[in-house]
């Protein structure tokens, strides 16, 4: 039988609300030569040998990521996945696993994801994490929320060094009404006088990203102390969680509530997802935290257990009261991060955030030595700004053409930082790399 879940009708009214005339309109932006018309031409049939052959004969056409020597970064990284987080993955009682609404049978489950919270709370110096979110952006606008149920107040300030994508969906939860920027200073941190000048009665908390948006360390203390002075609360968010592992925890410098991305702990890129969202606070905001929260008990056998704790979910007993549930299948996502963060250890990930560092370090150095100026003068992890004296989105296209990709042009976000990149650096860049892209954009801006 034949399902057809829209009459012509209901599909000409949605058409219109979103401003379109047909469903071809959607299609716009695929060129016209691209798109299929009538039936594929497949040709004769084929055994699986021959169309594996055929499929990789495609694959071969293609560039792939060895052929390009790619430095973005600004939020989505490209570290190296350990085989093994993979392999373990695909284990059945993870991957085929839903959510536990029956957490007595899903004592496996729940024990990874009580693991997970435990690495992820102690990482980011809170109290207490939830069993994930989706990703960075959402995981920021769940804490601003939980500021204002805390506070009951409704306004928010975000430094505008926060990542701008993460901005725009704070907006579109909040409503543009109930947020307040604050620019950054000449050394790329968070201005703290235009953040003093502001009036703070309704401030429910100050959103601050460290290491921020251009890669620069923000002093956490400093935005602790004014928040907590004015009666509101301090976001920490970041989008680059490998920092941890080399600079000072976001909880230890006062933040009452971390959120941001971990897609850097075993997640590859993909393509933009699927990422996950690190959520954690100190003791005295749990009842308010979204998502899910494991805990663990004993039974009545004196066994020990884990159970799903304070589950203030809609279909629960707060109904329309409950705090957001977007953490549905984000198990398997943080049972990555939990297998990468075991793997490296706390040495290991120590090591790897310091070799990152200083892998940055060395390319500023070269940049700077080949007379491309460094935009900011704050302490940076393993991105960094540099201003090109020319227009940065031109440049990038011309070396993309040439198979580098040298970074983010800041035009796309900040209309004042035309011939500025934002530069990252990870351990799969090697040294070799680094001549190819100094010697680039030394002869680009000549």
């Amino acid at each position: 039988m034949k399902f057809t879940p829209h009459t012509k009708k209901q599909i000409e009214e949605m058409l219109k609300a979103i401003g379109v005339s047909n469903i071809d309109d959607l299609f716009a932006d695929i060129p016209e030569e691209a798109r299929v018309h009538g039936l594929l031409k497949l040709g004769a049939p084929l055994d699986e040998r021959q169309v594996t052959e055929f499929m990789r004969s495609l694959a071969r056409a293609n560039k792939t990521v060895s052929n390009v020597t790619s430095f973005l970064g600004a939020g989505a990284y490209d570290h190296f996945c350990p085989a093994v987080i993979h392999h373990l993955l695909e284990r059945g009682e993870f991957l085929t696993s839903y959510t536990p609404y029956q957490p007595e049978l899903s004592q496996g489950t729940l024990q990874a994801q009580f693991e997970y919270q435990s690495m992820v709370a102690g990482l980011l110096g809170m109290d207490v994490a939830n069993a994930s979110m989706y990703e960075g952006a959402t995981a920021l606008a769940e804490a601003c929320l939980l500021a204002k149920r805390y506070t009951r107040k409704s306004v928010v300030v975000l430094s505008k060094a926060v990542h701008p994508e993460y901005r725009q969906v704070v907006e579109t939860y909040l409503g543009k009404e109930f947020v307040k920027e604050v620019g950054f200073a000449l050394d790329g941190q968070t201005d703290r006088m235009a953040l003093s000048s502001l009036d703070m009665k309704d401030v429910a908390c100050i959103v601050i990203q460290s290491p921020n948006f251009f890669g620069v360390i923000e002093e956490l203390k400093c935005f602790a102390d004014i928040a907590h002075e004015n009666g509101a609360l301090l976001v920490a968010t970041f989008t680059e969680p490998l920092a941890f592992g080399l600079i000072e925890a976001p909880g230890v410098l006062g933040a009452d509530i971390a959120a941001g991305e971990g897609q850097s702990f075993g997640i590859p890129l993909s393509f933009g997802g699927p990422y996950i969202g690190l959520f954690a606070c100190k003791k005295g905001f749990i009842k308010y935290m979204p998502g899910r929260l494991v805990g663990m008990t004993v039974d009545k056998n004196g066994k020990e257990c884990y159970v799903l704790t304070l589950a203030a979910r809609e279909q629960h007993i707060r109904r329309e009261h409950a705090t957001s549930n977007i953490c549905t299948n984000e198990g398997l996502c943080a049972i990555a991060v939990a297998i990468y963060l075991s793997l490296l250890g706390e040495n290991g990930l120590r090591a790897l955030a310091k070799y990152n560092h200083q892998h940055a370090e060395r390319l500023k150095k070269a940049l700077v030595d080949a007379g491309i100026a460094v935009a900011f003068s704050g302490p940076t992890f393993n991105e960094f700004v540099v201003d090109l004296k020319k227009d940065a989105t031109e440049i990038f296209d011309r070396l993309k053409s040439q198979g580098i990709v040298p970074g983010l042009p800041l035009a796309r976000f900040y209309k004042d930082l035309k011939n500025h990149l934002l530069i990252t650096v990870t351990e799969k860049i090697e040294e070799k790399d680094f001549d190819r892209l100094v010697n680039s954009l030394k002869n680009a801006c000549a």
